[in-house]
């Protein structure tokens, strides 16, 4: 990533400005910390690991060999065409603000509650995946109420370290990065040296465990959530451009090196991982000494590598996810505030708040804090929360890559674009994520679908009875 040295931030203040928005959050974040949030925040070892057992019910060991790189293909194709997004207007709204320089502010709005209903129930899914892993660690049965309590300590670390301190949350971010990698590096040595090995050929069996009686087609498709949960979170680069340096490069870059970086560094995780199974049925069915089932990556380091390196790794792990959860806060925080800047939320004085000791949006860290807490009671259970996630998240992601397409450059090109190829590029983003959202609302007796369509018919009500008229949308973008 091409750092700046000469890059004056005030230009970035003035470019802000344009948009008839006062510079109020630190400008501290360099090219690294920006890619540092995207990184942390898709961190191969929460989704990649914390729904690894149900890819491998699923599809088996190809769900890992070929879902990986089908879903990495086509979510590059989605980054790509965001990126050049970001590069064209770098504000903490993203996709929002996009949206609405494309289509007007009813399109914004509707992006807006996507993006922000995936951004909870992701904190939702990262923190209670955490916690997933740290209660067997802490010796503490699995119970509902041992399992809450301990995703409840998590995300109030992760709120009081956000409310306190940008400068805090980047460092971490940046160190995020570095336990990742080292986490990966580590698993995955000591699994390829020390664990018993299947053949290579066990990565390719196709192998289908699920109770509905699904063909193995059918279940490998249903199983493609673990990788498509895994890549979400990377708009974070875009949602915190006005704490980057020199955004208009760098946002676009921190996002597609993001997905770049960790597409490779998870397979090299899920081939290790997957050679090193004994028994799948034995790893699906692990439970501990009480009786409560036992996360499936667990089952496989304890089983490969022996009870206290087997924890140890999982230890590993569970940091990683805490780190994922504490970025995921930061992102979430900021879209909020940004809706709440143009009075997009209810409440929006509260939302907009900035403390003038910390320089963040504190009122909105705690909001997404407690929605989170709610948000993994409501769901119940762990597919339906990261489906829903996923499903939010990407509609959020592909509208305004969808009013691209139909606006036909109606907005500037920023430093970072596409060139001849975005059209074929946006469309085949937009393909793909019709399909995903139709495989995810399916499983679970399509509770996350039925789900989905509640908050659009509810979204769709709001809008045309009250907000359609009182919601002005941001200043520069016209009253459309």
């Amino acid at each position: 990533m091409t750092e700046h040295p000469h890059h004056d931030a005030k230009e970035d203040a003035q470019d802000l400005g344009k948009l008839g928005y006062a510079q109020e959050l630190f400008r501290t974040m360099g090219g690294f910390s920006n890619f540092a949030i995207s990184f942390s925040i898709i961190s191969i070892l929460t989704g990649a690991v914390t729904l690894y057992g149900h890819g491998l019910k699923m599809g088996g060991p190809a769900q890992m060999s070929l879902g990986w790189p089908l879903v990495t293909f086509f979510t590059m194709m989605v980054v790509m065409s965001m990126a050049e997004l970001a590069s064209a207007l770098p504000t903490s709204g993203a996709m929002y603000h996009w949206a609405c320089a494309l289509g007007g502010k009813g399109w914004g709005w509707f992006t807006a509650w996507f993006n922000i209903i995936g951004q909870i129930a992701a904190i939702a899914g990262i923190d209670y995946g955490c916690a997933l892993f740290v209660t067997p660690l802490l010796g503490l049965e699995a119970t509902t109420q041992n399992l809450l309590l301990v995703y409840g300590a998590i995300l109030l670390s992760h709120a009081l370290i956000n409310h306190f301190g940008i400068k805090l949350v980047s460092w971490l971010n940046d160190f995020s990065v570095t336990v990742h990698i080292i986490g990966v590096i580590v698993i995955v040595g000591a699994l390829l040296l020390f664990a018993p090995k299947q053949p290579a050929s066990f990565f390719f069996a196709r192998i289908t465990s699920n109770d509905e009686g699904w063909s193995y087609g059918w279940a490998f498709v249903i199983g493609l959530l673990q990788a498509m949960w895994t890549y979400t979170g990377y708009d974070a680069s875009a949602s915190v451009s006005e704490e980057t340096v020199d955004p208009r490069r760098r946002a676009p870059w921190g996002m597609v090196m993001a997905v770049v970086v960790s597409s490779i560094v998870g397979y090299l995780l899920l081939i290790a991982l997957t050679l090193s199974i004994k028994d799948i049925s034995g790893v699906l069915s692990a439970k501990d000494a009480s009786g409560n089932d036992v996360p499936a990556v667990i089952a496989i380091m304890i089983g490969a590598l022996g009870a206290r390196a087997g924890s140890l790794f999982s230890w590993l792990a569970a940091i990683a996810m805490w780190f994922c959860g504490l970025s995921a806060v930061t992102w979430s925080s900021r879209v909020i505030w940004a809706f709440a800047r143009d009075e997009g939320m209810p409440m929006s004085a509260l939302w907009k708040k900035v403390s003038h000791k910390h320089g963040t949006p504190v009122n909105t860290i705690w909001l997404c804090v407690i929605a989170a807490f709610l948000a993994a009671v409501y769901s119940g259970a762990y597919a339906v929360i990261t489906s829903i996630s996923t499903i939010g998240l990407y509609l959020s992601y592909i509208i305004p890559v969808f009013l691209h397409v139909r606006a036909k450059q109606k907005l500037e090109r920023g430093p970072w674009h596409l060139g001849n190829y975005s059209f074929f590029i946006n469309v085949i983003a937009i393909v793909w994520v019709i399909f995903l959202c139709v495989i995810l609302s399916l499983p679970d007796n399509m509770r996350s679908g039925k789900s989905m369509l509640a908050v659009i018919i509810l979204l769709g009500l709001w809008y045309g009875l009250r907000e359609r008229k009182r919601f002005a949308g941001p200043a520069w973008a016209g009253n459309e």
